[in-house]
């Protein structure tokens, strides 16, 4: 077995000697160009793929555009992909898992396949676990992908960037903006260069609407935040309302935590009921009428409220219905629970005495309000809220 593993072991590394080989004599050619030049070479592939639609599998376009990256990164990062890396990239690229050791430099090995796939105009997706990773990468790598003439987008909880080496926050300006602002750059390039490993330069990040973040070539962001953006469009009944582009590349830093340990918990999204709220506020005039015991009983240790058959039938007969469980759910006793606007919840709230109805104590929900309070109880609380 662990003849196997060697020969394995061997035959894939002689398996990737010539793509390593094709790249790194590449790169001689590629030191002597400006980087107007680099940047023509870069578009070049672009109107090959775009216009000419190559394969983005054939050898020699996987790596002239891995040669390209690589010569990017050198002079903006100061950084050069190993051999390790370059492979790392190729396995990316055919969409198989890179295992590569903390130190390795898996985001920047992640900039080869990201570029290559992004160069259709179709846009790649970039997973990572948090807001901070997303922006510290989508500054750090953004350098590599502007240089090459690819815009760069990210997405966070709180808003949406477009990464833009040319704009200062408005925390950097002064009265003589003009006259600092080319010193200011250079500084902040200055500490990038030095500290983007583990710092996010915000400055060089300008604030855009999440449609136009999509509409960028490469996009950083994390899994609730695409997949929250999924849902909502998903939600919406017009095209024009969407702000994802269709899916065509993504890839998942961390992605044992993302697609095991966080899918655990699904990402659930709803749209406002409407219709339901008019529901609540006929059925908070219908609890008047309700007498305790005979229509309902209350369980107060277990906090819970239980309708009994005389009740059923007496709003039954006052909805005109036949069947108060039937087709139509919504008429089931839990509309009782929600018979409250956001002021309403508040003085309530005030009332209990709570921070928070739908906090901690997950208890004291909505459903508090037809579950723990006797009849005389809602009476007060329905004269309070006008109900």
């Amino acid at each position: 077995m662990i003849k196997n593993l060697i020969e394995r072991f061997l035959n894939g590394k002689e398996r990737h000697k010539n793509f390593i080989a094709e790249i790194n004599g590449l790169e001689p050619e590629l030191e002597k160009l400006s980087d107007r030049e680099l940047k023509e070479k870069s578009d070049g592939l672009k109107k090959i793929i775009q216009e000419n639609g190559e394969n983005l599998n054939n050898f020699n376009l996987i790596c002239r555009s891995f040669a390209l990256v690589r010569e990017a990164a050198k002079r903006t990062l100061g950084q050069r992909h190993f051999d390790v890396q370059l492979i790392g990239g190729l396995v990316l690229h055919q969409g198989k898992i890179a295992e590569m050791l903390t130190g390795e430099g898996k985001t920047l090995a992640a900039t080869l396949p990201v570029y290559l796939n992004a160069l259709n105009g179709k846009s790649v997706h970039v997973v990572t676990v948090n807001d901070y990773l997303a922006r510290r990468d989508a500054v750090w790598m953004g350098q590599i992908y502007r240089m090459l003439g690819l815009s760069v987008g990210c997405l966070t909880h709180e808003a949406a960037f477009s990464y833009d080496p040319d704009y200062i926050s408005k925390n950097q300006e002064t009265p003589e903006i003009e006259n600092q602002t080319s010193s200011i750059k250079k500084d902040l390039d200055k500490e990038r260069d030095i500290l983007g490993g583990f710092k996010v330069i915000q400055e060089f990040l300008r604030p855009i609407s999440r449609k136009e973040a999509y509409l960028a070539d490469i996009i950083y962001g994390t899994n609730h935040e695409f997949g929250f953006d999924y849902l909502r469009d998903n939600l919406n009944l017009k095209l024009t309302d969407q702000v994802q582009r269709p899916l065509n590349y993504a890839i998942i830093d961390e992605i044992d935590s993302i697609l095991i340990d966080e899918a655990r918990t699904p990402l659930i999204i709803a749209s406002p009921d409407i219709q339901s709220s008019e529901y609540y506020k006929i059925f908070a005039r219908i609890v008047e009428g309700l007498k305790p015991e005979e229509d309902y009983s209350v369980d107060e240790k277990q906090k819970t409220a239980t309708i009994t058959q005389e009740g059923i039938s007496k709003v039954e007969k006052i909805l005109k219905l036949q069947n108060l469980s039937g087709p139509l759910r919504f008429w089931s006793l839990s509309i009782f629970s929600a018979t409250i606007t956001q002021e309403g919840i508040s003085k309530v709230e005030k009332i209990l005495k709570l921070q928070n109805l739908s906090g901690p104590l997950r208890f004291w929900s909505l459903s508090i309000f037809s579950a723990t309070i006797t009849q005389e109880g809602i009476s007060k609380v329905e004269k309070i809220l006008k109900l």
